[in-house]
């Protein structure tokens, strides 16, 4: 069975997870991957950036190097990045078969969609000298937490999936940052709750974790202010950048400015055309990021929601940059029902239409989610 039909078999969401599944298969196969140096990437927000700024380095200073990051726009192989590019159709069949063979048939058919990916892109990446493997919603239970590690990096947290990772900031924090095996390096934080949460978990567990800035010097800042001019990155971009680079401080790999010059990722804040910008963030903390990169200016937002996030609190956030927003039909089971958003918009006082199509007079933020900016980029650019 081709790859495509295989996953197709397979759910991409669970209302449960077995979080003991990864493991145990992992036991099994574990003999069979001789792993490169993983830096893993947790947190709620910016890891697909931050893992692409570090990957394009590596890459830059010719390592071989594999960037594994979920989910992907438009196709399935914008999450295996191998030494510069999408991993190919051809590399990612032979990738499967192999995959396959490694398997029995009860645990081939058991992994999620994501634990099958995961081992996926560990088969592609078997030459590499680096892996940057991005986690997917979770922490210490993440299909991607079961490989040893040299370093992992942590984003920003803030609220989300909370059915999965628990009600408040502490108790998010906490399941994130048990996956931390040996060295960390932590992004800033908003929430006080995670230096705290981060600072008991090393003594607890003997770990060195290391605030960004601790490995960041002036001559680091000027070419990060250099590097983000150039590459016109938002504030919440030269953020994710700074942590990539302190990263890489840690490895000991010298860097110069141009190893930088192909490690945007497409979807966050990224213009495509000139008149249009679409970004995959789906929460408070992303819709925070957007505010201050485009404080005073106004947009037509483009907007869909699932129903588990807080599109209430997203769109109050986003509010002084919306011109009205345009609401986008997206086929899926998960998304919030339009009359309810409707209501919300209402409530909030934001006029609200249909999206047909785009205008070549009017400025667009496409946002609230990966199928958002899927479904605009297949049908209306």
């Amino acid at each position: 069975m081709k790859l495509q039909d295989f996953l197709d078999t397979k759910p991409l969401y669970y209302d449960e997870i077995d979080y003991t599944r990864m493991p145990r298969v992992y036991k099994k196969i574990k003999s069979h991957f001789v792993h490169a140096k993983i830096v893993h990437l947790i947190g709620t927000n910016a890891k697909g950036t931050t893992g692409r700024f570090l990957a394009s380095a590596l890459h830059a200073r010719g390592y071989k190097i594999g960037h594994f990051t979920s989910p992907h726009i438009s196709a399935f192989n914008e999450r295996i990045w191998l030494d510069g590019k999408n991993v190919g159709d051809e590399n990612l069949e032979e990738a499967h078969i192999e995959l396959l063979t490694l398997l029995s048939n009860s645990d081939a058919s058991s992994l999620s969609y994501f634990e099958y990916t995961t081992f996926l892109a560990l088969i592609v990446f078997k030459q590499s000298e680096y892996i940057v493997m991005e986690a997917g919603l979770g922490g210490e239970h993440d299909a991607t937490a079961v490989f040893d590690k040299v370093l992992t990096l942590v984003t920003p947290i803030d609220m989300d999936h909370e059915s999965f990772l628990g009600n408040t900031i502490t108790k998010i924090a906490t399941t994130k940052l048990n996956a931390i095996q040996n060295n960390a390096i932590i992004a800033f934080q908003k929430h006080e709750e995670i230096y705290n949460v981060a600072k008991n978990i090393a003594l607890k567990k003997d770990l060195k974790i290391y605030n960004f800035h601790e490995l960041i010097n002036e001559e680091d800042t000027v070419k990060i202010q250099n590097i983000s001019k150039k590459l016109s990155l938002a504030l919440y971009l030269q953020d994710n950048l700074f942590l990539a680079i302190s990263a890489l401080k840690f490895l000991g790999i010298e860097y110069v400015e141009k190893d930088f010059d192909n490690s945007k990722l497409f979807g966050r804040l990224s213009s495509v055309h000139e008149n249009i910008l679409v970004d995959v963030g789906h929460n408070t903390l992303a819709a925070s990021s957007i505010l201050a990169a485009l404080s005073g200016k106004r947009y037509i937002l483009v907007y869909n929601s699932y129903k588990d996030k807080n599109y209430k609190e997203i769109l109050r956030i986003l509010k002084p940059i919306i011109q009205h927003v345009e609401i986008i039909d997206i086929d899926d089971k998960r998304i919030v029902k339009k009359e309810v958003l409707q209501s919300t918009l209402e409530e909030l006082g934001i006029k609200y239409t249909q999206f047909k199509k785009n205008k070549a007079d009017c400025q667009y933020l496409v946002f609230g989610s990966f199928s958002v900016v899927e479904k605009f980029m297949r049908q209306y650019t």
